[in-house]
């Protein structure tokens, strides 16, 4: 004994908790089990374009029709991000991602199962609301179990994992769709059931403690609106901006936002924090979250349908040619993760935004007969950028809040994320569209080749990216002119996005440089006992005269030294 312990009274240390209890909680294998439900998810948005065709056949479907395979998935993701956010800081994170990773895992069975488009779109709406409980719940998830330098190592690796999943969804749906499209589908199902057993075994709980009730009319008054504004934007081009439901929709969307705003000003307890909104490094992080996600989405559509159809590579060709991409992304997202405790979030926030911007201005100014390595330098600038944007992203969103409200935090950030992407598909396709049909109908009505009416008829055929139907469509003299052109208007359009899209990347970077602000981020280290903002009240004190926990986790959680990697 010490001589400084001498005369006082010690008490028995208390027994260690039971190591053969069921859940034994080990940071790195959540995060191993978070990043696979994640690529799983993503990959779901890429594959189902490349099976399309198959599923067409197979289903004996209309184009519209495939078109909501598509849309369905994306609706209900965009939806219900941040009430998955929400309710998860309430009922408890894992056990909120476990049940959505359920629901995503049964509703992709039925999509593999599925003997008609109805069945198909309805099973893909359920699988869209599973996506949006992982994709909301997972940073905060990463944020609860990780501190200091390993919280930016692991979302570096949650960052990579998200551009492996985008850039090799390609790749992986060819070879998937070659056996049967339905395996796009069926290979989720054992995936997704093992990863929920070793969130069951091996991830602590954690919930916001002080939380009394949800907010319902909140929750579903949102939910609403943004389901509307994303079903205007989605479907806006395709049906025309001035259709009586599109205005519909975009009228009702700006009715309900302003009085969600009003019930979450009056709710005690409400879903949506709107102080957050006072803090501007959470709107720059939200303005640079928008511009670049709805530039790159767009852009890398394009190029794939480019690489296809006017280069002529097969889907798992244009696969294999994104891997330099991927992999940028990758080594990016890792080392920024790596570095991100010593660098400002700001900065990484403006490097990664620019550095994608430069990657898509980098990508104009191609042709029909440029050799694909022509778009190589602007994939490793944007497959940099992104690298270096996304893992940021879903750490500083969690950052800038108390960690009890990590979940509501991550919802919104990632709302932001695929409201992006659905503004994107809105503004930058239809530009990409009215280019195109601009471009190839002046060509063609200069030749004087085709009547008016085949004109226009062709025209909407290249505005909707059909380019290898059009040839077909006209007798063979006249091939070889609507070939050429249409593949014209199609680069035309792709060359506009490229431009825009880049600018609006670097802008959207420069304006979440000069918004983001030090001091707005919390002590980030591991014993720092309590985090705010310059938005939130002071940690309130406990009355055992102690500060309030943050969290509430599983007794017997181990600490950062106890815990090994596996």
């Amino acid at each position: 004994m010490a001589d400084s312990d001498i005369g006082t009274t010690t008490k028995p240390a208390p027994d260690p908790p039971p190591r053969n209890s069921f859940v034994r909680p080990n940071k790195w294998w959540m995060l191993g089990a978070v990043s696979v439900a994640t690529f799983m998810l993503l990959l779901d948005v890429t594959v189902v374009n490349v099976a399309l065709p198959d599923m067409q056949r197979s289903l004996d479907s209309s184009f519209f029709d495939l078109q909501w395979v598509i849309d369905s998935y994306a609706l209900t993701l965009a939806a219900f991000l941040l009430a998955a956010g929400t309710l998860a800081d309430r009922l408890g994170r894992r056990r909120v991602f476990v049940i959505g990773l359920g629901i995503f895992a049964l509703a992709s069975l039925t999509c593999g199962l599925a003997t008609g488009t109805g069945m198909l779109n309805a099973a893909r709406a359920v699988q869209g609301v599973g996506g949006a409980v992982m994709y909301a719940v997972s940073p905060a998830l990463i944020a609860n179990h990780f501190q200091g330098k390993q919280r930016g190592i692991a979302f570096g690796i949650s960052g990579g994992v998200t551009g492996l999943a985008v850039a090799l969804g390609p790749l992986i749906g060819g070879a998937l769709t070659t056996v049967s499209w339905r395996w796009i589908f069926l290979l989720n199902v054992p995936i997704g059931f093992l990863v929920m057993a070793v969130m069951l075994a091996r991830a602590a709980e954690s919930r916001d403690p002080n939380s009394k009730r949800i907010d319902w009319l909140g929750l579903i008054v949102f939910s609403v609106a943004l389901t509307m504004l994303v079903f205007a934007l989605i479907r806006g081009e395709a049906q025309g901006w001035t259709d009586p439901l599109i205005v519909a929709l975009f009228v009702g969307a700006a009715a309900l936002l302003p009085l969600f705003v009003l019930i979450e000003r009056r709710t005690p307890e409400p879903m949506l924090d709107l102080d957050l909104f006072r803090n501007r490094s959470f709107n720059g992080l939200g303005i640079a979250t928008v511009a670049a996600n709805a530039a790159l989405n767009v852009a890398i559509l394009l190029q794939v349908l480019y690489m296809q159809y006017i280069l002529g590579f097969s889907a798992y060709g244009t696969g294999v040619r994104y891997l330099p991409l991927t992999l940028a992304l990758f080594v990016a997202a890792a080392v920024a993760g790596t570095f991100s405790d010593r660098m400002p979030a700001r900065l990484l926030v403006g490097i990664g935004c620019v550095a994608l911007g430069l990657g898509m201005l980098a990508a104009r100014d191609i042709t029909a007969d440029s050799a694909w390595t022509a778009l190589l330098p602007g994939m490793l600038l944007a497959g940099f950028g992104m690298g270096v944007f996304n893992p940021v992203r879903a750490s500083a969103a969690v950052s800038l809040v108390p960690l009890s409200r990590a979940g509501m935090a991550s919802g919104i950030s990632e709302t932001f994320q695929q409201g992006g992407v659905a503004l994107g598909i809105a503004a930058f396709g239809s530009m990409a569209h009215s280019r195109m049909a601009h471009d190839f109908s002046g060509a063609i009505d200069a030749a004087g080749r085709l009547p008016a009416q085949e004109t226009a008829k062709l025209t909407h055929m290249v505005s909707a990216g059909r380019l290898t139907e059009v040839a077909g469509a006209v007798p063979p003299e006249q091939r070889a002119l609507v070939a050429k052109t249409a593949n014209d208007a199609f680069i035309a359009g792709l060359d506009l996005v490229m431009r825009v899209g880049g600018i609006v990347a670097i802008v959207g970077g420069l304006l979440g440089f000069a918004l983001m602000r030090r001091r707005d981020f919390p002590d980030q280290s591991a014993d720092a006992p309590e985090r705010r903002t310059s938005a939130y009240p002071p940690t309130e004190r406990h009355p055992s005269g102690g500060r309030r926990a943050a969290d509430e986790r599983t007794p017997g959680h181990p600490t950062e030294e106890e815990e090994d990697l596996p």
